[in-house]
């Protein structure tokens, strides 16, 4: 790709978001990254989020900067918490309008970025998302083994993530990927069902190779716990989810009964029904024998390969039907996830801070227990906090303008920095539209941090905060303290007892 062709100022279009195991593969993606951008006017963010639990990322960062110029590379620490909330943790970390996922095995084609902005250019305002073309090596000179054929079917898969574009804003929408998805199975599916019922998503130019990773004997045992899975997509999206998602029938019932079958002729036995047992037996192996069959014959046959074939279908059915199970007790009324808020807001006196009526003194600002920990915990999981107070004591004359500002920043000093911080100087007479319960300043905190207001929750001590919340189109979280009025607790919709337990419901995407 030479600098004529290449698209100008892509990096200010899109960020590249890779979850990591922090594997080899990821150089050689990054390689071909730098490869990409080499002949681009201006550098390519990407964010890796290192999904390693107990590590400092120092070694990731180290390698990601190596020889590389043309990459703006951050580094972010996942916890070990799955590829969903990797994903998630590295768009709300972008600014850009586009957030391009890829996975850290997949190796992008020469002209990848060329096409990407292609593709992005191309889509107009009904397009949220753009999909890549994918291809899975195989090998020439045998038949695929069992493992290999399931990694090839990812070609014909319709929302996968190792080479997604979203825009930022249908990201923000939806609430990105649900958490509740802990592996790297259907939650690109489930992102595709909810991004598809309000926007395109488009198959674009743009080509990268997935290889087939190498794998032990179980390997096909451990993925048995997608059927859990499996369970969620039912219930979240209905019975025909599938279909809309482009994805097989599995053998879920199939397994139930030949598993089932294998447990009641022990039971049989073990009861001294030896009759029972025996048909039981012969409906089991009958089972196990299709099976088998099904996925040994269209291999290579060799003798590694019908051994593992043997061992894994006799165990793959009381797998599946275990975690199918599990699914069912685990995901019996799921809600419909709404993510993270994009920003927080927190009233200032008596929710951050002491309370000091007409407070014009910095060093009279002392934090309320858990203020720090609970913003810390917000930013940490990439949601952006901001600041809305009302200082009527400007306009009664008892504080100036400056001991504001001086407080708040003093309040900033002590809790960590703050996407937004919105003030309003008027008094309760003067019909402003900023004060609260009025909506102007979750409003202006909104446009200035360029989030919609329904994206954004309004953490305070009274009624007037949730009000303001609510004209504004955000969610009213109020914590009470003891100038909190009864009533006003009885109206509020979301209520919890301190800053942690505001702080847990947010994350968990109760607001």
């Amino acid at each position: 790709m030479t600098a004529a062709t290449s698209p100008p100022g892509l990096g200010n279009e899109t960020t590249i978001v890779v979850p990591t195991m922090g594997r080899p593969s990821l150089d050689a993606l990054l390689d071909r990254l730098e490869e990409n951008a080499a002949g681009t006017a201006a550098t390519l963010p990407v964010v890796l989020v290192d999904d390693r639990p107990g590590t400092d990322d120092a070694d990731l960062a180290a390698r990601a900067a190596l020889e590389r110029p043309h990459l703006d590379v951050r580094v972010l620490t996942g916890g070990g918490r799955g590829p969903a909330h990797a994903r998630n943790l590295g768009w709300r970390a972008s600014t850009t309008a586009w957030v391009s996922f890829l996975d850290d095995d997949v190796l992008p084609d020469r002209t990848w970025l060329e096409l990407l902005a292609a593709d992005l250019h191309a889509a107009g305002p009904e397009v949220g998302a753009s999909q890549a073309n994918l291809r899975v090596p195989l090998p020439h000179d045998r038949r695929p083994t069992d493992w290999e054929r399931c990694t090839a079917g990812l070609e014909t898969s319709q929302w996968i993530t190792a080479d997604l574009s979203c825009r930022r804003s249908v990201l923000a929408a939806v609430g990105g990927f649900d958490e509740r998805f802990p592996r790297a199975y259907r939650e690109d599916a489930d992102l595709g069902l909810r991004i598809s019922a309000r926007w395109r998503i488009e198959r674009g130019r743009r080509w990268v190779t997935h290889p087939v990773r190498p794998a032990d004997d179980w390997v096909s045992v451990r993925t048995q716990a997608g059927n859990a899975d499996d369970v969620l997509m039912r219930r979240l999206h209905g019975p025909g989810w599938r279909h809309r998602a482009g994805a097989p029938a599995g053998r879920r019932t199939r397994h139930l009964l030949t598993a089932g079958s294998g447990l009641a002729a022990v039971g049989g036995l073990l009861s001294g029904r030896r009759g029972a047992a025996a048909g039981l037996a012969a409906a089991w192996l009958a089972g196990t024998t299709e099976f088998f069959l099904t996925r040994a014959l269209p291999g290579p046959r060799d003798r590694e390969e019908l051994r593992r074939m043997a061992i894994t279908s006799a165990v793959i059915p009381f797998a599946a039907s275990w975690h199918t199970v599990r699914g069912l007790l685990g995901h019996r009324h799921p809600a419909p996830w709404r993510g993270l808020p994009e920003l927080v807001l927190f009233d200032r006196d008596g929710t951050l801070v002491d309370d000091v009526p007409y407070n014009g003194d910095p060093e009279a600002v002392h934090p309320v227990p858990g203020a720090r920990r609970a913003l810390d915990r917000l930013r940490s999981a990439g949601v952006r906090v901001g600041l809305v107070t009302n200082q009527s004591g400007v306009a009664r004359g008892l504080i100036g303008e400056g001991d504001v500002h001086r407080v708040n920043a003093r309040v900033e000093e002590l809790l960590g920095p703050f996407a937004t911080v919105q003030a309003c100087l008027h008094g309760p007479a003067d019909g402003c539209s900023c004060r609260k319960p009025e909506p102007g300043m979750v409003k202006a905190a909104c446009h200035e941090v360029g989030v919609d207001a329904d994206r954004c929750v309004l953490v305070g001590d009274i009624g007037s905060d949730v009000a303001a919340a609510e004209s504004a189109g955000a969610t009213g979280l109020l914590v009470p303290t003891p100038v909190t009025r009864p009533q006003e607790v009885e109206a509020a919709v979301h209520v919890a007892a301190d800053l942690v337990e505001a702080t847990d419901r947010i994350l968990a995407g109760r607001w």
